[in-house]
């Protein structure tokens, strides 16, 4: 089977686990600068350029995938959520987007067949890609609204480069996360449907947004349903939110996109709200305890952590969640939905 026929066969039977956090992860590890840099003589310091330390430092990423495993992931999102050309320019290092991908994706994928091979259980690899700093919705100079630091074809070109080199390592999915700017998840998807068509293979893609207020928008300002509906044409894998709030604030917004929604819903929340010196404090029963309501009612395929969550997260959501049903997609009617910042239903 494909790897999407597989994880599709796997959600019907059980709710999936993906990983938790990546960057606070690696914090725990105080790495300095020479941990970064390794012997890569660049000319930027690279303290907290946590993507390159699948070429300087493999056994930090290894250590953290193979932790969520043993906590029950079957999910590995790779840690590269800023190996892009426009990261790693802040860091002098946009020469190795494709090195890194590739060893990032190679680590991950080996990791997770060596899980698979000692239960039999498919363990499954995510390519991540962040938005990157630019936007393609808004301007960064308030005096000239119509400014645009990089157009879609850049952006689009920058996501190719990343994807390349994700799917040579091995990895089953791509994951576009954190959405805050619905254009550049676009981007991000033409990107993914060009490299099928030079592949000559189906990419399954998996797409998350973020929510930046309590009324449930981007920053581009698409409500939830908003963005279900710009982005459905691609036909997406799973479809989520991560990052945002805590799982007890993006309970609503949960609720509304696992009514409308006819594919897999993946949810990763932050664990909590991050306290005043910027640390998570929530404890990983309360995470459990309220990422279970959405499970047993009913509304989530897939769980898992972002910011500030643990591998000791990843495995009170997984035992909270274990013998709950599955969700069950709901039919949609077949009419035509449309999006500017608020969904548009034209009814048959």
């Amino acid at each position: 089977m494909t790897p999407r026929e597989t994880l599709l066969a796997q959600a019907a039977q059980r709710i999936l686990i993906t990983d938790g956090a990546f960057g606070t992860e690696i914090q725990n590890w105080k790495l300095a600068e020479a941990d970064y840099a390794g012997d890569l003589k660049l000319g930027h310091d690279q303290k907290g350029n946590n993507d390159i330390l699948a070429l300087t430092a493999p056994h930090v990423p290894e250590a953290i995938h193979r932790a969520y495993f043993a906590a029950g992931a079957d999910i590995a999102e790779t840690n590269t959520f800023s190996a892009n050309r426009i990261s790693q320019a802040d860091y002098g290092a946009e020469h190795l987007v494709r090195e890194i991908n590739l060893e990032s994706a190679k680590l991950a994928r080996r990791v997770a067949d060596e899980f698979a091979a000692q239960d039999g259980r498919p363990r499954f690899v995510a390519g991540a890609i962040g938005p990157t700093n630019k936007t393609l919705s808004l301007s960064p100079d308030v005096n000239d609204p119509g400014y645009r630091e990089i157009d879609f074809d850049g952006l689009k070109d920058v996501y190719l480069e990343q994807v390349m080199a994700l799917l040579e390592g091995g990895v089953d999915f791509i994951l576009i996360e954190t959405i805050f700017d619905t254009l550049n998840a676009k981007a991000g998807i033409m990107a993914v449907i060009e490299a099928g068509e030079v592949l000559g293979r189906d990419v399954p893609i998996m797409l998350s947004m973020t929510l930046t207020d309590l009324s449930g928008r981007n920053l581009s300002g698409h409500t939830v349903e908003a963005f279900w509906h710009a982005v459905r044409h691609a036909r997406p894998l799973t479809i989520g939110l991560n990052c945002s709030f805590g799982a007890q604030q993006l309970r609503p917004h949960v609720k509304t996109l696992a009514a409308i929604a006819d594919t897999l819903i993946m949810v990763y929340p932050n664990a909590g709200l991050p306290n005043e010196l910027g640390a998570y404090d929530e404890l990983p029963e309360e995470t459990a305890a309220l990422v279970h309501e959405w499970a047993e009612a009913g509304q989530v395929n897939i769980l898992g952590g972002c910011c500030g969550s643990t591998p000791a997260h990843i495995a009170a959501i997984a035992r909270s969640v274990a013998g709950l049903p599955v969700r069950a997609m709901p039919a949609q009617p077949v009419v035509t939905r449309l999006a500017g910042l608020e969904p548009m239903t034209m009814a048959a």
